[in-house]
Parts: C-alpha cells; structure tokens; sequence
C-alpha cells in the first residue's frame, strides 16, 4: 500500500492571498523571515487579512536563511506563551520550514529535536493548531510537503525532518508574493524545482500519483525559468505553480541523493555557504550520471528527456543531452560547474571528504535514491564535482 498526501485546500492564483480573510479561529501566530515580506507589503496584508477574519495576530519575525534550532526553540516559546490556533507563515522555504518545526514544539513541548530527526516519528499534530504556508519564493514547495530542513550550526549539518503530519493544512500560492524575488534567487530556487522533480521521477518511491506532477514540473521549469529570471511576470506564475507540482510529486515519492549531499555540505566549508539550490543544481547534472548506471533509473531518465522533447538515438544519447539542458541553464544563470569553481579550497575539501560522505550516506534522502551508495563511492562521486570528472562508476 502506498500514500499519496497534500493539504486539504490549495488556493491560487493572483491576489489568492486574501483567502485568510476567511479564516475561521481565534489567534494566529504569524512566522516570517527576513524584511522582504516587510518591504514589499505582503507581512502588512498578511497581519490585516487575518485580523479582518476576526482572529488576534502576533508576528514570529527574523527565521535567518537556514533556520536553526535555536530559532525554532524560541518560536515554539513565543507559540506557547501566544496559543495561537492557526501558525501561518509567509516567505522562503526557511520560515515555513522553521514553523513546522515549531508546531512540533508548541503541541508536544516534552518532546527533543534528536526524536524528530527520525524520519516519520513526529507525534500527531493539531491538537492545538493548523497550519497555513504561503510561499514567496518559487523552489522548496514546502507549502505542500512533508518535510522541513533545520541546521544544528554546532555542526554545520542540516538536518530534514520528515513526517505527513507537517503538511500544511492550507497553501496558498499566490505569484504576486514570488514576483519579488531578485534574479538569483529565481534561478536557484528553480533549478531546486528541477532538481526535486527529477528526484521525484526516479525515486524508487514514485507512483502513478506522483509521476505526472514530476514529469510537468519538468517540463514547465525547462520552460519557463529562463523568462522567469529574466523577469516575464507570466513566466514566474507559471514557476510558481510547477514548484508547487514538483513539491507535491517529492513529498510523496521522496527525494534521492542530490538532496543527500546537498543537506550536508550546505553550512560545511570555512569559504562560503552554498545556496541549497545552487548546491542541487551543481550536484544534478554528477548524480544523473551516477544514478544512469543503473538501468531502471536510466530508461527513467530517458523517459524524462523525450517527455521534454530532447532528441537521441538511443537512452545514453538522450541522457547525455539531458545534461546538456541542465547546464546550459547552469552556465547561464552563473552557477558554478564544480565544487572548485565555487570557491572551496582544495586542502578542506580532501580534509572534510571522508566526513561529508558519510553525512551524506546516512541522509534521510539517500534511501530513496535508485541507484546504491556507500560512503567510499560517495566520496568518488564528490571527488567528481569537485574536479569536474564525468561518473565513470
């Protein structure tokens, strides 16, 4: 038996925002990250939309980029001390991520962080609250998903939490709160649209549900991401609501081992961190490769490039152009090649190789992944992006 989940109600569409204004309850806390949603109106909107229902609103503000844990312990307090019966949050992946974690906290205060790591141990939520996300930016999908990623910076490790129970109730996912984001940002929150959805496809977890939503998502951020980035407002609508496909095709079939390496080398190194979707989008065109050596995961692939129009002889040509696609919008948007392009130094990359491998093995998302790895040719595969080296293994 499989399970095929996504909140009870999406709204979208422009100006989909102002469904909170028929929100039903008493309090709500509101989760926000940094000044944009601020800046650009939307926390304004958010706060008036909510209080028009008649409900009372705090602001949680100030999730950082890759929230922590110390971020969540305190929102949880602010949550206790509020009881809030809705948590919304508004932004990037971080403050609604950050939320979930915090509703976690806020019904069950007894329970640890090291208990919710355990992928699908979250205890049953909504005894207190429900929960609204509404996305600003067009990538993480985590309106619609099961997951939310927090970093322990003690480590530099990020950690994705999963569980069914923090998929949002509502989503709202409204393309006048994503029309803000600045150029870099689309590209790379794109290209983790691309990088879930390819994911998703080949995932040994994938279904007859989740297959058409990956494959669209697919084919809609080929697309569309380049005019998008450009700043087409159609464009970006159109990325809006693929990320969102793409997010419901993920959290169902899970994710695989782009998603592994990316969680564990995030905060990692001393020269700078790497963007979560500019880290998938180096390490895809790698983990393709490696994963094509196995051959259901490459007649998959295959499937992928004809559904998108690529033209090939035969399964190696398609994947190979395939590839192609995926960095010839990497070089466009002026993501880096390999690991050395970005600015890593080569005597920490070999002095932490041994560490982020193992990291990266034992990730919650490598068991999806359709082709098997080791922590030995985890750290080949790494050795290839770094140098630049085709996956000849």
């Amino acid at each position: 038996m499989s399970r095929f989940t996504i909140p009870r109600d999406v709204y979208f569409g422009r100006g989909s925002l102002d469904t909170l204004k028929t929100i039903e309850g008493k309090k709500a806390i509101v989760v926000v990250g940094g000044s944009a949603m601020k800046k650009f109106g939307f926390l304004d909107k958010t706060v008036r939309y909510l209080k028009e229902a008649g409900l009372a609103v705090e602001i949680f503000e100030g999730v950082e980029p890759d929230p922590s844990v110390e971020t969540v312990m305190r929102g949880a307090e602010a949550m206790r001390k509020f009881e809030p019966d809705w948590i919304v949050s508004i932004g990037g992946g971080s403050p609604i991520d950050a939320a979930k974690a915090m509703w976690a906290f806020y019904e069950y205060p007894e329970t640890t962080f090291e208990q919710l790591i355990t992928p699908f141990n979250f205890p049953k939520l909504r005894r207190k609250a429900g929960f609204i996300a509404i996305p600003s930016t067009s990538g993480t999908a985590t309106e619609v998903t099961a997951f939310s990623v927090i970093t322990d910076y003690s480590s530099g490790i990020k950690y994705p939490l999963a569980d069914f129970n923090i998929t949002p109730d509502i989503a709202i996912v409204d393309p006048d709160v994503a029309d803000t984001m600045p150029k870099a940002l689309t590209a790379f929150t794109g290209m983790d649209a691309l990088t879930h959805a390819h994911e998703a496809f080949v995932s040994t977890l994938h279904s007859a549900f989740t297959n058409p939503l990956a494959l669209q998502a697919i084919k809609s951020v080929f697309e569309q991401l380049q005019a998008a980035y450009n700043g087409d407002k159609n464009a970006r609508e159109e990325m809006h609501y693929a990320q969102c496909l793409a997010g419901m095709a993920f959290s169902n079939a899970l994710l695989g081992i782009v998603h592994s390496m990316a969680h564990k080398t995030g905060a990692a190194f001393s020269t700078g961190h790497i963007p979560h979707g500019e880290a998938n989008a180096i390490y895809l065109p790698y983990v393709i490769q490696y994963n094509a050596k196995d051959a259901a995961a490459k007649s998959r692939y295959a499937q992928i490039a004809r559904f998108i129009g690529v033209d090939g002889k035969d399964e190696d040509a398609l994947i190979a152009a395939l590839i192609g696609k995926i960095r010839k919008l990497n070089a466009l948007f002026e993501i880096p090649a390999t690991l050395k392009d970005f600015g890593i130094r080569e005597a920490e990359f070999k002095e932490k190789l041994a560490a982020i491998s193992a990291n990266a093995v034992g990730d919650a998302c490598t068991g999806s992944n359709p082709r098997s790895i080791d922590p030995a040719k985890m750290e080949r595969l790494f050795g290839c992006i770094y140098y630049g080296r085709d996956v000849d293994f």
